[in-house]
């Protein structure tokens, strides 16, 4: 069993202090804190003639209350996600509607000139139409933006919640098989 007094990587993780925020598509705190978890299990000491293995159960709880701790700020960073987007839809917007209205003012402008009145009408309706295509461009690529990130972001909370779960599936396998064991003082009481 691991000497207590020495701080295992596992430990040191958990009393760092808290995580600066990683742009997504880098390795998340989350992923870290599972991988320290899976390679708790994967490394733990296996017991003879049996499968389960010695698990340091308070440097799995750590690492589960620093995952617990890691969730709120996943999901904290996946609003800022949200709110950029939203941010930059309106930016997207606000620029579509300036585009529209000076279009529309360089209509006007020309329309006012008696001379040229076809001539300025049809150069308007083509600023008109180019402002909205490019403010509907903009949008479209803000949504591609904000939708790759998501989608990264997605992949990373997925991967962590499968480490999660092969962990804990194999704490209850090790809990199982400790708990179909036989005793080894009951069966010296029997015999006796």
């Amino acid at each position: 069993m691991p000497n207590s007094n020495e701080w295992s990587p596992v430990r040191q993780a958990v009393h760092q202090d808290p995580p600066v925020a990683i742009p997504i598509g880098q390795t998340t705190n989350l992923e870290d804190l599972a991988r320290q978890l899976e390679d708790t299990v994967r490394n733990a000491k296996q017991m003879p003639l049996s499968s389960s293995a010695l698990i340091h159960r308070k440097e799995v709880l750590e690492v589960i209350e620093a995952l617990k701790r890691s969730i709120p700020e996943e999901i904290a960073r996946a609003r800022g996600v949200i709110r950029d987007r939203e941010e930059l839809l309106e930016r997207a917007r606000a620029e579509g509607e300036r585009l529209v209205e000076r279009a529309r003012a360089r209509r006007d402008e020309l329309i006012e000139r008696a001379e040229i009145v076809q001539a300025a009408a049809r150069e308007a309706d083509r600023l008109v139409v180019a402002a909205e295509a490019e403010a509907a461009r903009a949008r479209a690529e803000a949504d591609r933006y904000v939708d790759a990130k998501l989608a990264t972001f997605e992949i990373a909370l997925q991967r962590t919640l499968a480490a999660v779960e092969r962990g804990r599936a194999r704490l209850a396998g090790g809990r199982e098989t400790d708990e179909l064991a036989p005793d080894p003082g009951e069966d010296t009481q029997e015999r006796l």
